[in-house]
């Protein structure tokens, strides 16, 4: 089997991606952020048509055969493009690249300074978009199936100290309309679990104040319920007595969380907002949406929460996805042990 493997953080390594030998001379820093939606990485060099129609059609079977969430679709066409690019610069197109070519493109992301995950990513979806091909009876061969993924070290997510969420909470000036908004929207965060594009979607009619509880519809379009909690129940009735009239005015928005747009808070604004109340609440370090969501399952589980209890409300088809938090927890307990114990 030929191995796509990733590129380590270093000074001068060499390293096999596939039948590619590369040879980097300077950190690899991961990028923060990419452009997603039509022609992202094309600007100045235009996907081919034929091209441009294939991505299309793939997206719309794989939506209809699977219900991927628009954000998933976004991925697959970037990285897509992203190919199609590399392929038209040599005259190739994808219905016609082979396996050397697929190769040629990840050995030119490793050089790039793209990081394991991304390479996987990248596989995943050309595995399915060449795939689908095949049942459509355009090729008579996957040139990715020889391809194997890079192994993927498991890492632990990033959580926040329960100090570190308590003085990102409460960074917001909530006597402005957008920092009542920002504070409801960490109460929520984080007294829920919810994921970052699973918050800035929430519509009203998702929330039930009554029984406190939102109605969250997760990855595959599973539904769920996840109750509020008194903290973040009151900031959320504030934000829409309050903030929300004086944001949205005379017009009308389903999403709860909004802008003085009179639009839906994006994902991206909200990442945004977050980096901004993280320097304010004097956390040195990056912080992201997504480190909420760890932080609540982490905290959930310190606390004595059933493991089984955390995975349905962080909304995890499968425990094992949920077991790494334990693993954070056992981390904490070991670091406080080695500090207080006379014979750690």
């Amino acid at each position: 089997m030929l191995k796509a493997q990733g590129i380590r953080r270093t000074f001068a390594t060499r390293h096999w991606v596939g039948e590619w030998l590369i040879t980097t001379s300077r950190p690899i820093r991961n990028r923060k952020s990419r452009k997603t939606g039509p022609g992202a990485p094309s600007e100045g060099f235009p996907v081919a048509q034929a091209d441009s129609g294939l991505i299309d059609r793939f997206l719309d079977a794989v939506w209809a055969e699977r219900g991927l969430s628009k954000n998933t679709l976004d991925s697959y066409r970037y990285d897509l493009q992203l190919l199609a690019v590399y392929l038209q610069a040599r005259t190739l197109g994808l219905e016609t690249a082979g396996r050397k070519d697929i190769l040629g493109f990840l050995a030119a992301q490793v050089q790039q300074g793209r990081n394991p995950r991304s390479l996987s990513r990248y596989l995943s979806g050309f595995r399915q978009f060449y795939q689908w091909q095949l049942r459509e009876g355009r090729r008579t061969d996957n040139p990715c199936v020889l391809i194997e993924s890079p192994k993927l070290g498991r890492g632990l997510p990033k959580a926040l100290s329960e100090g570190q969420v308590t003085a990102l909470i409460e960074s917001p000036d909530t006597s402005q309309a957008l920092g009542l908004r920002d504070r409801t929207m960490l109460e929520l965060m984080y007294a829920t679990g919810l994921r970052v594009s699973e918050l800035v979607s929430l519509e009203l009619g998702q929330v039930n104040l009554n029984q406190g509880v939102v109605r969250v519809l997760g990855k595959g379009g599973k539904e769920r319920l996840v109750p509020l909690g008194e903290e973040s129940m009151s900031w959320l009735q504030r934000y829409l007595h309050e903030s929300r009239p004086e944001l949205m005015g005379p017009n009308q928005c389903a999403q709860v969380f909004v802008t003085n747009r009179k639009a839906g808070l994006s994902r991206q604004a909200f990442w945004h907002a977050i980096r901004r109340h993280a320097q304010t609440a004097g956390i040195t370090h990056d912080v992201s949406p997504h480190m909420l969501r760890h932080s609540f399952a982490t905290h959930l589980l310190n606390h004595g929460a059933d493991l089984r209890v955390v995975q349905l409300l962080l909304g995890h088809s499968n425990l094992s996805t949920t077991q790494i938090y334990t693993h954070i927890a056992k981390e904490g307990l070991k670091q406080m042990h080695a500090k207080h114990h006379p014979r750690a």
